[in-house]
Formats: C-alpha cells, structure tokens, sequence
C-alpha cells in the first residue's frame, strides 16, 4: 500500500500556517495533524526545553497515526524541522534524539508551504517576535532550513486568497 503524501505547513510564527493547513485539509478531504506544542502550551501556559522532546514524540505520534488511515494526502501544521528550530532559537540547544529525528523525517515530507511574513503580525501569548527585523531572521531561518537539506518546497505570499490558491495549485501539481 502507498503511504500518503505528507505536506508539511511550514514558516515562522503569524504567517497563518495553521488557517492554511485547515483550508488544505478541507479542500482536499485530507487529515489535518495539528500542532501539538500549541496545545501543550495550553495546558501548562509555557514551554521549556524539557518539553521539546516530548512534542517532538507526539507530533510524530499523531502524525504517523494519521499517515495510517489517510488516503492521498495527510496535512501537517507543523513539522519535526520546526521543533527543532524553535528548540535551537529559544534555548540555544537542541536534544540530540529530536534533532536526529527532525534529520530523519523531513525526508519523509513530500512537500514543504513555505509561508511569508508577509502578513501582519498577530499578537498571541505564545508568539515570541513581532519585531520586523525578527521575524526576516527567522523567515531567513526557516528557508535556509530547507534549502540546507534540498527539502522540495513552495514560497507561499501575497494575501489571503493568493496564498490559498498557490498552495492548493502547489499540491494539485505534486498529485
């Protein structure tokens, strides 16, 4: 049996990844894995280096039950990369079995949405960068990322509509 192609919506903070992993999910009836240490934040209300690791395991969890069941496609609002970069930007280091994963399964992703921060800025509790200059140096972060590992993935800007429609246009072309 062929294993679902996994789309990784990926970017820095306020780039409306997860609204567009949601709209990605609907319109192509695919499972949505959501970000897990969004969640966690939620019920501890911060998240520590201790923590990263137990995300990590957990979004893979949820990730790979979904990849189980999921037809063509499975959407993910995160990903093992992500983990990885926020662990290495907030605490300065990075548990060597998550970054061995996160090595490991962005592989594994057929395709990444890179968004823009192109958008406004929308303040959360769990945001940590509103200040323009920040939020290019982690845009630089997230791409250098991917073109580091030849990751295949697709720049997502513009406005609302325009992104939407590059990204299901990005996807319709990879299925």
């Amino acid at each position: 049996m062929n294993q679902p192609l996994r789309i990784a919506v990926y970017g820095p903070e306020s780039t409306g990844k997860t609204q567009l992993a949601t709209d990605l999910a609907v319109n192509f009836g695919a499972p949505l894995v959501a970000e897990y240490a969004r969640e966690r934040w939620d019920q501890q209300g911060v998240l520590t280096l201790e923590d990263m690791l137990p995300v990590a395991h957990e979004q893979w969890r949820r990730e790979d039950a979904a990849a189980a069941g999921a037809g063509r496609l499975v959407i993910c609002d995160t990903d093992a990369l992500t983990t990885m970069l926020w662990s290495d930007l907030l605490y300065g280091t990075c548990p060597d079995e998550l970054r061995r994963g996160a090595e490991k399964r962005c592989k594994a992703y057929a395709l990444y949405l890179l968004l823009d921060i192109d958008t406004p800025f929308a303040p959360d509790p769990q945001r940590c960068f509103p200040d323009p200059a920040d939020r290019e140096k982690c845009r630089r972060i997230w791409r250098g990322a991917l073109e580091r590992r030849g990751l295949p993935f697709v720049d997502i800007r513009g406005d609302w509509a325009t992104r939407v429609a590059t990204a299901i246009a990005a996807v319709e072309t990879l299925l």
